[in-house]
């Protein structure tokens, strides 16, 4: 297993836990795994779980509090 697969699966775990009507950050999540500068990363995981419908996605959003994955959406209001 590589260590970019080992972080997106950490990343995902985290995504999993959080709860329905609640969100938190890219940033937040790479400072839950202790890599603080890789919030970027945590976007590549978010954007690599997009065949994983377990993987509720939309609960993370950048640091703006917008979500960012509009490629995935057929619309930006779809999203």
């Amino acid at each position: 297993m590589s260590a970019s697969t080992d972080f997106f699966e950490r990343v995902w775990s985290i995504v999993e836990c959080i709860p329905r009507g609640r969100v938190t950050t890219y940033g937040h999540i790479a400072k839950a795994l202790g890599a603080r500068s890789s919030s970027r990363l945590v976007g590549f995981a978010m954007n690599a779980s997009h065949t994983m419908p377990w993987v509720p996605a939309h609960r993370v959003v950048n640091r703006n509090g917008e979500l960012s994955g509009k490629m995935h959406f057929a619309t930006p209001t779809l999203m």
